[in-house]
């Protein structure tokens, strides 16, 4: 599926509706060259959940969680661009962080990728003359859930 994404508000929309329809252990693998608007993406979807205030790009601290009651379920936002080897995410536990909650990675190839998990939604973010295309490709579990 290919979704045009003209401005800021249509992002924040599509973070909404991923927002509606997640579910512990789903994945949501944003990617994309710098820039595309992956932390944007991700910022909408946290906002959506209902956390207020700043949400931190991971680029440094690699994982930041988010927990109830700030956000209607656990969620961890990694960002794996600093990754030099897709086992260096097993070292810093990103298994233990995962258990009962949303994964949204950004860069996941660096991290090995999560495609293949039946609770992945992945979305490649290119830019476009105006704004954004975000390219949606649905895991098993997501189908017929981000209506």
């Amino acid at each position: 599926m290919k979704l045009e994404l003209p401005d800021l508000a249509a992002m924040e929309r599509l973070g909404a509706r991923i927002a509606a329809a997640l579910r512990p252990g789903d994945v949501v693998a944003l990617s994309g060259t710098l820039g595309t608007g992956k932390t944007t993406l991700a910022r909408a979807i946290i906002a959506a959940l209902g956390h207020r205030g700043e949400v931190p790009s991971p680029t440094f601290t690699i994982v930041e969680t988010y927990d109830p009651p700030a956000l209607r379920l656990p969620l961890v936002h990694a960002d794996f661009y600093r990754l030099k080897h897709p086992a260096e995410a097993e070292e810093i536990g990103l298994d233990d962080y995962r258990s009962g909650a949303v994964l949204l990675a950004e860069w996941p190839e660096m991290a090995g990728g999560f495609a293949d998990e039946p609770g992945c939604l992945s979305i490649i973010l290119e830019t476009a003359e105006t704004g954004r295309i975000a390219i949606v490709e649905l895991g098993a579990d997501w189908l017929g859930r981000l209506g």
